[in-house]
């Protein structure tokens, strides 16, 4: 079944607290995964960006597909049931919830954000197998420990849980609070857990003069971290092969990335 746990449930509050005045980051990927959740300040800033650096958006395609093969290794090989999804940003096609419950009915996720706009389109996500649930939980990646206290309403957090943030870590400036935030959650998670993170890298002269001038648009900044950084995300944990890689040679699976040189990697590590 699907429940509705949003603490803020009305649209018209969350609307309010929307600025389409300056670029928002989900929207702004909303448009290059072609979406249709954005506004015109979102579509003139990432048309600059992309002639500045038209690789971001297979940066933005290739990510997503990447969560596709972890969510379906997780749920096939691994057996994981329980999804908690960080950062989840708007709907596309294929989220987590959708991946994971093909793959096994009886699938738990819960999704996080705490951005108003995600806020508005949380009933899109609140869809359910009638075996498995999907939650959607208004909650700050800050707080931690107030994200598995939620969370726990849905998941059984004695069982293992796939803990997901994909392309929000750059959001928190500092890398070690980036990193200090990443271990408290898994610290409330139990072994045979999972870390599926993937983000973009500053592996290029275009991908960090695009970061620039998406910084310098009036959008909360991103930043761009090196390989090693997001590969310090996974420390304490035992990475799964093919360790942190370019997200298209992440498991490839014949959905088409092949080995396409984007500025993005990732990787997924169990907790031992």
């Amino acid at each position: 079944m699907s429940e509705d746990i949003t603490q803020d449930s009305s649209g018209f509050a969350a609307h309010a607290r929307i600025d389409t005045t300056r670029p928002h980051s989900a929207r702004f990927w909303n448009y290059f995964v072609g979406g249709k959740d954005h506004y015109e300040v979102d579509r003139e800033i990432g048309d600059q960006i992309k002639g500045i650096f038209p690789g971001l958006v297979d940066v933005a395609h290739t990510s997503r597909r990447f969560l596709g093969r972890a969510v379906r290794y997780l749920a096939g090989e691994q057996g994981v049931r329980q999804f908690l999804d960080v950062g989840t940003g708007l709907p596309t096609a294929d989220n987590t919830h959708e991946v994971a419950q093909r793959v096994a009915p009886d699938s738990r996720i819960v999704y996080v954000d705490n951005d108003p706009i995600v806020l508005v389109h949380a009933n899109a996500l609140l869809t359910s197998t009638p075996e498995g649930r999907t939650a959607y939980l208004d909650a700050d990646l800050y707080d931690p420990e107030s994200v598995l206290r939620a969370a726990a309403g849905t998941l059984d957090l004695s069982r293992p849980v796939a803990l997901v943030i994909l392309n929000t870590l750059g959001h928190v400036a500092d890398y070690g609070q980036a990193r200090d935030l990443v271990r408290r959650l898994m610290a409330g998670l139990p072994p045979g857990s999972h870390l599926v993170i993937s983000d973009s890298t500053a592996t290029s002269e275009g991908m960090i003069a695009a970061s620039e001038a998406y910084n310098s648009s009036g959008a909360v900044p991103y930043h761009v971290r090196g390989v090693d950084e997001i590969a310090g995300f996974f420390d304490g944990l035992e990475l799964v092969e093919p360790r942190v890689v370019r997200v298209p040679e992440w498991r490839p699976d014949g959905d088409g990335d092949g080995a396409a040189p984007v500025d993005a990697y990732g990787g997924v590590g169990r907790k031992p």
